[in-house]
Parts: C-alpha cells; structure tokens; sequence
C-alpha cells in the first residue's frame, strides 16, 4: 500500500465529507478512493469514519491520524519544494486568487510584468467572488478586498479603496445631477448582491456626519462588475468600487457623483498561509506586486471633501 497515496486520500476525504468529492478533488476513480480508506483501516485496525446522511465524520480516532496525516504531507511537501530549488530561487507554478474585477483590472497587467521578469515562475490565477479556503484548494496567496477575519493566515496589507457612486452622462441629462444625498431617493439606483451597500439605503458621511438615505434600487445583480456594465449603460446611478471606474471616469463614460461626501475605507491585502520558509517565488511576487498595486490604488478615483486631505493608504 502506498501509504502517502491513502494519506492523501484520507486527507480529502475528511476536507469534502464524502467519498465521491474527495475523487473529482484528487481526479482518482471513485473506486480507488473507497478501496484505499478500506486498505489504510484495515492496516491500522481502526475506523477512521462514520457514515452520517451521506457525510463521512471521522471518528475520534480518525480526527487525530488525520491531524497526523496533515503534518506530515505538509512536512514531506516543503521538504520537496526544498530539494528542487524553490527556496533557492524564483520557480515553479504560483497559484494566486483575486476578486474577478480586480484580478481582470489590475492584477493580470501587474502579472504580465512579473513572468516577463521571472521566466521560471509560471501562474495560475483563480478569479472568483468567494473567498478560497488556500490550505483546502492549494493556493499560495490570495487578494481579500474587505475586513479579514481572524485566521492563522498572514496578511500584508496593500492599500484602500472606497465606494464610489456614478452614473452615465446619458442618464443624468435624462434625469438630472443629484446635489445632496436625499436627491438619491428619486432616481433609479443600482445595487449588488452582495452589496457595497444595502439595497434599500446607501450611508455617506460628511464632516463626520453621517447620511442614511433610501433608495430604490431598480436593478440589483449578483456581482459588482455587472453593477458597473449596467452604469455605463445608463440604467440608473450605481454604488460601485473606486477600482472599478478608473478608466471609465477618465474617458467621460461615468461621471462621479456627490464627490464632497465621503465613504468608509475598504483595506485590499495579500494573505498567504504561514510557512517556517517562504518560497522564493512567493517572496518575488510580493515583492514585485506590492509597490506596483500600491501604486494602482493610490492612482484611483475617491470622493474627497473640498480640501480634504486623502488618507494615506495602509
């Protein structure tokens, strides 16, 4: 029996909860899984899990060798990575996620420039709206646009965006240019799920005061980058990331609203998993991306009171 093999499979086994998730993730028959947890029980002559409505639990016992089984194929992972060179030098495939309008906007030109500069680094970059569980999905690190929650990953931080509200020319000299942040409650909005804002009200502040304002919201989809599509079409004024709208504000495709209102910062950060030593392509990339999305952030849109002073990017 290849004992690291049935490790493995015992390992994805308890990620997914069932026999068949832990085939399509390791791409083995779904027979070979279920004859390998069989194979491993019967040498260790213990039950590793329990079959509760159609979800594998793992016993006690199969808690603790599964805990085991993770170290070890963590430890036996880094000491390969070690051996052909990638704490040495930048190499091997870099597995990175990122939000889908972000990634497209401004993290695929920062990654045209890196494996231009670093031949032996290849990438594969994960766009999706939902945040990737990197130990689970094997990732190396990820961009996060909001609050982290707790969690034993390590996080730099890049920079801060805000939310801005915009509209098409076409629109407001259809409907007219809100002055206030009441003026919202007679025009057509536009909102995301999940939102920037709520669908129902959008806060602002001023002064340190701040504006709770209905609105209604005409159109609500399911991504913030098909809020923006529906702005530049003229569909109503939308709440929409600062990183999103760059090009379209300079081209004069949308226009920024109520830009003496202000809006709560959004941190965007790096988090990778912790390491007792940093892979050699890791550390290029972070340190090649770093400055030049800092740079990207520092360069988008934000309404400032008249002067304000922009808050520096943490």
């Amino acid at each position: 029996m290849d004992r690291f093999q049935a490790m493995s499979i015992v390992l994805a086994v308890a990620e997914t909860g069932s026999l068949s998730a832990a085939a399509r993730r390791t791409k083995t028959p779904l027979a070979t899984v279920s004859r390998k947890v069989s194979e491993l029980e019967a040498h260790l002559q213990t039950k590793l899990f329990n079959r509760s409505s159609r979800v594998l639990v793992p016993t006690d016992v199969g808690r603790s060798y599964i805990a085991a089984a993770k170290r070890i194929l963590g430890d036996v992972a880094e000491t390969e990575r070690a051996a052909s060179g990638e704490y040495a030098a930048p190499r091997g495939e870099l597995s990175v996620s990122a939000p889908p309008a972000f990634g497209r906007l401004h993290l695929v030109p920062v990654l045209a420039k890196f494996v231009a500069a670093f031949p032996d680094v290849d990438i594969h970059l994960d766009l999706r709206d939902q945040s990737t569980n990197l130990l689970e999905e094997h990732i190396d690190v990820a961009l996060r646009i909001g609050t982290l929650a707790d969690s034993s990953l390590i996080a730099v931080g890049i920079g801060e965006i805000r939310r801005v509200l915009c509209a098409s020319p076409a629109y407001l000299k259809t409907r007219g240019t809100p002055k206030s942040p009441d003026d919202l409650s007679r025009h057509d909005c536009i909102s995301s799920v999940p939102p920037l804002q709520s669908t129902n009200t959008w806060t602002l502040q001023k002064a340190n005061a701040e504006y709770v304002v209905p609105v209604r919201s005409r159109l609500v989809l399911n991504s913030i980058e098909s809020a923006f599509e529906a702005a530049r079409a003229g569909m109503g004024i939308a709440a929409i990331a600062s990183y999103q709208v760059t090009e379209s504000v300079r081209s004069g495709e949308l226009a920024l609203l109520l830009q003496d209102f202000d809006s709560p910062s959004i941190p965007v950060s790096f988090v990778y998993p912790p390491n007792r030593f940093m892979p050699a392509k890791l550390r290029a990339f972070l340190d090649f991306a770093l400055p030049r999305l800092k740079a990207r952030i520092g360069d988008l849109p934000r309404p400032l009171a008249p002067g304000s002073r922009a808050k520096r990017p943490r």
